[in-house]
């Protein structure tokens, strides 16, 4: 996951599992702070979206800066950064979009995710050419070298990565559910 699209992404999943929750943050008392799903997007968060942005940032950086700086001269502590944005971004989604989800309020939350999702599809859309190129800042910039991501060790990496991403979120939306079956009293 590039890091400039990341919080974006980690917003846009947030505010869905929000909408997954909703059932179990209306028989909730204690408040959406308090939740437990917002423990479950949280663990989600930091096992699972976290290492999947800091795999990028740590093994393949120029890509990851979408080669619009050289990523040997970045910090660490700014990919580091970028990282924990990326993890505080699913928590963010989920709380902005949890009092919508939780009332049922579908335009309000309608607003919520979509507007940062479209905000995501015209930044994939604008760096196209970007996310599809394997090779370094310098190969990038001076169009010499680059490969098709298809046919690289990037490109593999995203298979592995977005599988894994997957895996995190149906596995997030499985326990979500389950919190919800547990409450509903039976007939």
């Amino acid at each position: 996951m590039p890091l400039p699209l990341s919080p974006l992404l980690g917003f846009v999943l947030g505010a869905a599992l929000a909408w997954v929750a909703r059932q179990s943050l209306s028989a909730e008392e204690k408040g959406v702070l308090l939740s437990q799903a917002l423990r479950v997007v949280v663990g989600f968060a930091v096992l699972v979206y976290g290492p999947v942005v800091g795999y990028f940032a740590a093994f393949h950086g120029d890509w990851s800066y979408l080669y619009l700086i050289p990523w040997r001269s970045v910090p660490s502590a700014v990919d580091l950064l970028f990282v924990l944005i990326a993890v505080a971004s699913v928590a963010a989604g989920f709380l902005a979009a949890a009092p919508f989800a939780r009332a049922r309020k579908v335009v309000p939350f309608g607003l919520v995710v979509g507007v940062p999702a479209m905000l995501l599809v015209l930044a994939v859309a604008g760096a196209q050419r970007r996310l599809s190129t394997s090779g370094t800042y310098a190969q990038y910039q001076g169009s010499f070298g680059t490969e098709p991501i298809a046919r690289t060790e990037v490109g593999r990496s995203v298979l592995l990565v977005d599988a894994v991403a997957i895996a995190g979120v149906a596995w997030c939306v499985r326990l979500l559910r389950a919190r919800t079956s547990r409450r509903r009293p039976r007939s």
